[in-house]
Parts: C-alpha cells; sequence; structure tokens
C-alpha cells in the first residue's frame, strides 16, 4: 500500500507538495519586495561607490569607497581623511538615533506593558476603551507632529501655559528649539503615539495565556506580583521580543517626526534625516547613499544582535 505521506512510488511527497504550492503562494509578494525594497537597497549601495549627483543621476562614474573614507595627501605633506565615516555630524546624528531609539523604545514597551495588563482586565466599557487608547496611533506621524509643534510652543503653546499655571516652570520654554529640550519634545511625542501600537502587540500576547492558570494561582493563594513575573512574563516573553524589534525597527530609521518638529536641530538629526538632507538639499547625492548604506547596515547590526542575544524564536520552533 502506497504511504500518503510519501506520495506515489517516484513521484513528490506531501511535504513536497506543500513546499511547492507555499512557493508559488509566495512568489508574488518575494516578487513585489524584490521591486520595492532589494533593487532599490542595490542601487542605494551602488551610488554610494560613485560620484553621483541629483542632477546627474545616471552619468555617476565608479570610485569605490572614497564617500566611505578617503585619504589626502596636501602638497603640504599633511594627510587628511574625508567620508561619512569620520564625519562629525554622522556620528552626532549616530548617537541621536542610538539614543532617541532606546530610550523611546524602552519607555513604550513599560507603559504599552501596563497598557496592556490593564485592557487586558475585565471591566464594563472595556471595548470602549481598547478602541480609545488606539486613537494617537491610528494619527499620521505628520499630523501628530504639526499638532504638537503648536502645543509645545514657547510663546502660544498650551504645554507652557499648563505648566506656568501650575508652577513647575518660571518662564516659557522653547521645548522645540532649544537643545536642552529638543530631544525631550521629540520622545514625548514618540512615546505619547507609539505607545499604543506596543500595546496592542503585548495585549494580543496576553490574550494567548489560558485562563486556568490565573484561576489555578488564585486558589493556590499565590501574589499577583509573583504570577506577573513567574508566569505571565514568561508565557507573553515571545510577543513581547517581537514586539520589540518592530518598533526598534521604526526607532532607528525614524525621519517624518524629528523632520517636522524639530527642522534643522543638531540636537535631534538622526541618521535618515542627515542622509536625507545631503541627498536632496545638499545635492551630495552620492554621500547621502553611503549614509542611508551604513543606515541599513547598523539597523541590520542592531537587530541581528538583540535577535541572537535574546534568543528570538522567529520561526516559532521552540514552541513545537
Amino acid at each position: 500500500m502506497t504511504d500518503p505521506i510519501a506520495g506515489r512510488a517516484g513521484g513528490p511527497s506531501l511535504r513536497q507538495r506543500r513546499q511547492r504550492a507555499a512557493f508559488w503562494f509566495l512568489a508574488p509578494m518575494l516578487f513585489a519586495l524584490l521591486c520595492v525594497a532589494a533593487w532599490p537597497l542595490a542601487r542605494t549601495i551602488w551610488f554610494s561607490l560613485t560620484n553621483t549627483t541629483l542632477s546627474n543621476l545616471y552619468g555617476g562614474e565608479w570610485i569605490g569607497f572614497d564617500n566611505y573614507l578617503s585619504m589626502r595627501t596636501l602638497s603640504s605633506g599633511r594627510v587628511v581623511w574625508r567620508g561619512t565615516l569620520v564625519d562629525p555630524a554622522w556620528w552626532n546624528a549616530v548617537w541621536n538615533t542610538v539614543r532617541f531609539s532606546l530610550i523611546s523604545v524602552g519607555f513604550e514597551t513599560v507603559l504599552g506593558l501596563i497598557v496592556a495588563l490593564v485592557l487586558n482586565a475585565e471591566f464594563r466599557g472595556r471595548a470602549l476603551v481598547r478602541a480609545a487608547i488606539l486613537i494617537p496611533w491610528a494619527i499620521p506621524t505628520i499630523v501628530s507632529a504639526k499638532m504638537w509643534a503648536w502645543m509645545l510652543n514657547d510663546q502660544f503653546g498650551i504645554l507652557n501655559d499648563i505648566l506656568l499655571r501650575l508652577g513647575l516652570i518660571g518662564e516659557k520654554i522653547a521645548w522645540t528649539a532649544s537643545t536642552e529640550t529638543a530631544m525631550t519634545a521629540v520622545l514625548i511625542v514618540d512615546i505619547w503615539k507609539t505607545t499604543p501600537f506596543m500595546a496592542l502587540l503585548i495585549l494580543a500576547g496576553l490574550q494567548m495565556v489560558p485562563r486556568d492558570i490565573y484561576e489555578a494561582a488564585r486558589i493556590d493563594g499565590v501574589h499577583p506580583v509573583r504570577v506577573f513575573f513567574r508566569v505571565t512574563l514568561p508565557l507573553i516573553k515571545p510577543a513581547l521580543m517581537v514586539a520589540v524589534i518592530f518598533r526598534m525597527l521604526d526607532a532607528l530609521r525614524i525621519f517624518d517626526l524629528i523632520y517636522v518638529l524639530t527642522p534643522n536641530s543638531a540636537a535631534t538629526k538622526t541618521m535618515s534625516v542627515i542622509s536625507r538632507e545631503n541627498m536632496i538639499d545638499f545635492d551630495k547625492f552620492a554621500y547621502g547613499a553611503a549614509q542611508s548604506t551604513l543606515l541599513f547596515a547598523i539597523i541590520a547590526v542592531f537587530v541581528s544582535a538583540y535577535i541572537w542575544l535574546g534568543r528570538v524564536d522567529l520561526g516559532g520552533e521552540g514552541s513545537k
């Protein structure tokens, strides 16, 4: 008798047929990714190795890694290093991006976890609260940035007015214009907007936790705090780790919020902003392409290190 798993003699097995069917289902998506992601990335890397300008996109000449790092010897014998890797503005943008990402993702994870725990509890009007909590995330980033720009305005912003009335500040603060407070202002807006996203992903993980476990812990008299650290947190760890990955990817390539809320501020300029600035504003297209390529490399290293150190199971094999 022929084994249906093995298939007919000499024919493909059931597993092979499933894999072949899966490939054909995924083929359109893979082709779309090739067109909208892989090809633009390859072109960006190519541009970074040329002297292409915005006014002459197809006339660039190969110059190797000069946009990344190059050495020039002057007539006086002095050696001068040039390129993105020795550009102080670039490293300032790298520091701003890393600082913004770590602080924002950290706060959003903690606050999102708290919100998710509240929304996971049973209370009257829970569905309405779940819908309302997503409003900040649903608002387009550009709209949020302009709205908060008015609220943070040093002359007629509502935030300064409230703090002055409460006596928390003695004079109006230029939140987005001052180098001391610009990053704080950006972080406030980003945390306000993206915490609901983290809460939604964590809430999905909480919904998968069996209620019987909590019932057993309640009957045994286990303290709720201990239940959270010994039961809830380990069970939602996979969802939590994936949520952090998604949010970290967005934070490392942040552009629109910074560009609208604090334009031309060295205190908040990120890698995406400075690469766009060189490519478009300064007509140093190849130089900006090199910075974009380095941005991609930094994101890849960060995410890979996070997955490796956190032992994130993206394939779900650990649950089998």
